[in-house]
């Protein structure tokens, strides 16, 4: 009888160890499931899956929604409240779901820009393009794609592919300051989105014509000297306006050619010059202009005298401080006072229409 109790607890033991062993083996089915449905969803470690399947939101890709602009709502950011297609069908009845993402992190994708910077050369736009990369709420493009002045005929597709993969509710940004000053560009960027925002570092265009002549130097160290190049006669003192370091300064021509296809209300300029002596100033107006919540303010920034710059306290992803490369704040060519006065006045015209569009004054001299 003994012996027949003994072997009774043995068949029970091991049938509660069976059953233990079974919901173990469910209980990890279940999990593993469940990673790999958020790894699938999260896209975890850049999967390809998120960039071919359909969880991305329904239309973004090409025009944003007719209010004209997605990410602002009566003036305040609405990226915490945008949620993907696909959130909104996983949470829907789940108002605790939500938590603290909204669905965001389900559709890191490739999107085409949604604001440009597109000018001017040597005004200032790699300084900007780097200050804004601090915001959360900003992809940049680290390099200029050109897309369209020099690679249009690639397409959209390609266009697409060069930028950095983003959140829905972060807004997509590249830089390439040639777009300002080329024809053809105003009409391309309208037909790719009429609602994009465009921004535009300006500068003293004397200062600007010498730092793009500055620039060439160092590349081409057997130019002509400055004087020669931008006099078509220099007894006459009459100015070679088609000289190119010269004809990207006249802002009211090449603004007007962006005005003939976008409101003035989509287009931001900054003050090249403020961008340096108050760069969290000029920020808070580009973030205002983005639709996006002041992040960036003067305390990212510290004023380095040696190049006459500010400079980042500490960059994206460093905890050291930054500034920009070597190839900037550069020492400019000297210039003979008596061009630079002729250039001023030249320019002084051109400058007045352009404070008229522009509806600010730059105090250029």
């Amino acid at each position: 009888m003994a012996t027949f109790h003994h072997h009774h607890q043995q068949h029970y033991a091991s049938a509660d160890l069976r059953r233990l062993f079974h919901r173990l083996t469910i209980a990890s089915s279940l999990s593993i499931l469940c990673f790999s449905l958020v790894y699938l969803f999260t896209g975890c470690c850049e999967s390809e899956l998120r960039e071919n399947s359909e969880i991305k939101p329904p239309t973004r890709e090409f025009l944003v929604s007719g209010s004209g602009w997605p990410y602002e709502r009566n003036g305040t950011s609405v990226a915490k409240e945008v949620t993907t297609a696909v959130g909104e069908r996983a949470f829907r009845g789940h108002p605790g779901l939500e938590a603290n993402s909204s669905g965001k992190e389900w559709t890191a994708t490739r999107r085409l820009p949604q604001a440009l910077i597109i000018g001017v050369k040597k005004g200032g736009t790699r300084a900007l393009l780097e200050f804004l990369r601090l915001h959360p709420d900003i992809r940049a493009l680290g390099s200029e794609p050109h897309f369209f002045d020099r690679h249009y005929a690639r397409g959209l597709d390609w266009y697409r592919s060069m930028m950095p993969k983003a959140l829905d509710g972060q807004i997509v940004i590249e830089k390439t300051p040639r777009y300002f000053v080329t024809m053809e560009t105003p009409a391309r960027v309208h037909a790719m989105s009429q609602d994009v925002k465009l921004i535009v570092v300006v500068r003293d265009p004397v200062t600007r014509a010498i730092s793009d002549y500055t620039q060439i130097i160092s590349k081409t160290p057997d130019i002509p000297p400055f004087e020669s190049l931008a006099f078509k006669n220099r007894t006459t003192g009459q100015i070679d306006s088609l000289w190119s370091p010269l004809w990207i300064g006249l802002y009211a021509q090449h603004l007007e050619r962006w005005l003939a296809w976008f409101p003035r209300t989509q287009i931001h300029l900054v003050s090249g010059e403020r961008l340096i002596s108050d760069p969290a100033g000029e920020l808070g107006k580009v973030q205002d202009f983005l639709g996006l919540q002041t992040i960036v303010t003067d305390k990212h920034f510290y004023f380095n005298k040696t190049k006459g710059f500010p400079c980042l306290k500490k960059p994206e992803g460093s905890s050291k401080p930054h500034c920009l490369g070597k190839t900037k704040g550069r020492t400019h060519a000297s210039i003979d006072p008596e061009v630079m006065q002729r250039l001023r006045d030249f320019y002084k015209v051109h400058n007045q229409r352009f404070y008229q569009m522009a509806g600010q004054d730059f105090g250029w001299q």
